[in-house]
């Protein structure tokens, strides 16, 4: 009952939110039913009773291009289902305190594994929206709304693991309560931070008001203030052991996890929550000037002591643990995960300099310690529990976490830009995010050096109904031969944006992605060519110039040996070979000249072109054929370029990042499914009452 009254109070909150009417001048709620002309009275547009089939309205402006991807579909439902369990938890934890009755920790703790599984799943699938859509290079950029649903999880593994103390030994009650009481209550400030439009400056994906600021601060203190305050008044009822954990337990490292993990909360908390802090108090506290690296600097710490203790607190007995059994179980797994990262750390070619030496050897240690989870827990598997995977959930779910942080490690660590600007030009002007020298420029047709590939500009084609423009690129590798085509496209902004949002393509391999997006573009039909020639009389030897470099007339020549231009029957050609120098110190050959029939006196001007350097050459007539000077036409137009600039990411080990998620999601259902189990395989009735330890 009490569990089914905290829901009740939550929806009535969340009612009030969806009834949207006014009540002595103050708006409470915004209904979602509410018609146009009903919320935009005045406006001469919406007062027509026909206004919804005029064009304009009737197309309507599609969702904002950043939302138009699969894993949007999918993403949100299972986040907010995440979200919304987390008040199982939390009621199971009010429960307790109202009746003072602390044998709900063993029904919670089923309800705990859901929704830290799902939880898990809804945020690793905004992180392959990111990966898929935005084009930052990753799947996780410490964005404010991304730390604001990884808060709430952290503390809800938090609470998980110190129930498991408490159920196991009698330990950590009161701090199950605080965990799983500010899980929930972190999932509202996390609403908060997202809906009241305080982080519209901060994060790419937050609201940017949506007229509910005090209603979301009264649920949030209708549900936290009360709890806590019933909290702090029973607590010294709660049952605890006055006697100190033993250092070989199981229950004093799960604590001391539970507690780091805690610790990780509250930093990105307090970093996340800056213009909060703003607002409240009238600071201007400016944000980090790299927001993943302030982070980082801290977490990777954080991933060491969270890998080194997930590894050996399996191998630790509950209550106490025999010194050599303990040293007997951890040393293989050590010893073992020890070469590999070793290995790693020597043969991986791990050079991440970016932020110095120290940050470096904490990479390299980190990864020792992911590897050792993994290993450890692995082994754990097939050793003490003789691969009995019904009651290895735990170890399972270990193994994946595991993996995953190994696979963050080495994707992000070994994050390649294979998009060296070979070509010399630069599109655009480098900026905070892009650099024009990490951004190679493609010409349409003309097959480029890119380091380990050569990448050809195939194609593009637009579609006028979703505002799309997809543009086909041939990888040829240099190394085996291999060649594929990767799709990016580019979607025109709406909702009054201007400007396109770029959506990446990949292809994928065993052991790393290969992954780029367009930066920029220029299309080079999309005006009239209004560009005239400028002519100048040139004969061999002679020199003139153009704005970006200057060319030579070496030679002229009638049918010249190796002569690529295709020709009629009957016909002859004359020739010029003239090289293009440009200030870039790139040099070209190019052969303008005509084509004439003696027979029929057809004559045809055979230009050529310079893409790179948007420059067009043709004759225009012979002046004076005993000296051989020859009125010659050069056009610079850029119109006549189809020209991109694409960035491209090699990363490596990638797929352990989704491969240990779903290991991870996969134990915590195992876990899930075992707690059912032995939750119905009790007697049928009331559960004990857990009287105060003495």
């Amino acid at each position: 009952a009490p569990v089914l009254t905290v829901l009740n109070l939550a929806q009535l909150c969340i009612a009030t939110m969806l009834v949207g009417f006014y009540f002595a001048g103050l708006k409470i709620g915004s209904n979602p039913f509410i018609l146009f002309r009903q919320q935009m009275q005045g406006m001469p547009l919406f007062e027509n009773a026909d206004y919804l089939n005029f064009p304009t309205i009737k197309q309507g402006q599609d969702l904002n291009t950043l939302l138009q991807n699969y894993w949007m579909v999918i993403h949100p439902p299972v986040l907010f289902l995440g979200f919304s369990s987390t008040i199982i938890p939390f009621g199971f934890a009010y429960a307790g305190l109202i009746n003072k009755d602390h044998s709900w920790t063993k029904a919670a703790l089923s309800w705990s594994c859901f929704s830290a599984a799902v939880l898990g799943t809804g945020i690793m699938m905004g992180g392959a929206w990111a990966y898929e859509s935005l084009t930052f290079g990753g799947f996780w950029a410490w964005d404010p709304v991304e730390n604001a649903s990884l808060v709430p999880w952290l503390i809800l593994i938090a609470g998980l693991h110190t129930n498991l103390i408490y159920n196991h030994s009698g330990y950590s009650l009161r701090s199950t309560y605080v965990f799983y009481i500010l899980s929930f209550t972190l999932v509202l400030y996390s609403t908060f931070l997202t809906r009241s439009g305080i982080l519209g400056d901060t994060s790419v994906h937050a609201f940017t008001g949506a007229d509910m600021t005090l209603q979301l601060l009264l649920f949030l203190a209708a549900l936290f203030v009360p709890v806590m305050a019933l909290y702090f008044a029973r607590r010294k009822s709660i049952p605890s052991i006055r006697k100190e954990e033993n250092t070989y337990s199981r229950e004093f490292w799960m604590f001391i996890g539970a507690l780091v993990l805690m610790l990780s909360s509250v930093v990105i908390t307090a970093k996340t929550s800056v213009p909060v802090f703003n607002k409240i108090f009238g600071t201007s506290i400016a944000p980090p000037a790299d927001p993943e690296f302030s982070h980082n600097q801290v977490q990777i710490f954080i991933a060491i002591i969270i890998g080194i203790l997930t590894a050996v607190t399996q191998y630790l007995k509950y209550k106490q643990t025999p010194k050599a059994l303990f040293i007997q179980g951890i040393l293989w797994p050590a010893v073992i995960s020890l070469v590999i990262s070793v290995c790693i750390s020597i043969f991986g070619n791990i050079q991440y300099d970016k932020h110095g030496i120290g940050f470096l050897a904490a990479i390299h240690i980190a990864l020792f310690s992911t590897v050792y989870a993994t290993i450890a827990n692995a082994m754990y598997i097939f050793t003490a529990l003789k691969g009995k995977m019904k009651a290895a959930g735990a170890s399972v779910a270990h193994v994946g976490f595991g993996l995953f942080l190994t696979g963050v490690l080495l994707s992000s660590s070994k994050k390649e830009v294979l998009s060296i600007n070979t070509t010399g030009l630069a599109v655009f002007e480098k900026t905070k995010d892009q650099d024009p020298a990490e951004n190679i420029t493609l010409f349409k047709g003309v097959r480029t050096d890119m380091g380990t590939y050569h990448v050809t500009y195939t194609r593009d084609t637009s579609n006028e109904f979703d505002r799309k423009r997809y543009f086909e690129l041939k990888f040829e590798n240099n190394e085996n031969n291999e060649s594929f085509y990767l799709y990016p496209d580019v979607l025109r902004n709406n909702k009054g944006n201007e400007g396109f949002s770029a959506n990446p393509d990949k292809k994928h391999y065993l052991f790393s992605d290969i992954y780029a997006y367009v930066t920029t573009w220029v299309d080079g039909n999309r005006e009239e060519d209004t560009t005239s020639f400028r002519m100048v009389q040139m004969k061999a030897g002679d020199t003139s110039f153009y704005s970006n470099g200057m060319l030579i007339l070496n030679s002229i020549a009638v049918n010249p040996p190796g002569n690529k231009r295709a020709l009629q029957q009957g016909e002859d050609a004359v020739m010029l070979d003239i090289k293009v120098l440009s200030k870039t110190g790139k040099q070209f050959n190019i052969q303008p000249g005509f084509a004439y029939n003696q027979v029929s006196g057809a004559y045809r001007i055979l230009m050529d072109t310079v893409y790179t350097e948007s420059l067009v050459v043709q004759i225009a007539k012979l002046v004076d054929e005993k000296t051989g000077i020859f009125e010659i036409g050069i056009k610079e137009d850029t119109n006549m370029l189809d020209l991109m600039t694409l960035k491209v990411y090699k990363f490596p080990f990638i797929g352990l990042v989704w491969f240990g998620i779903i290991i991870t999601v996969a134990g915590l259902l195992i876990s899930m499914r075992q707690r059912i189990r032995l939750m119905r395989s009790r007697p049928a009735g009331r559960l004990p009452r857990l009287r105060a330890a003495s």
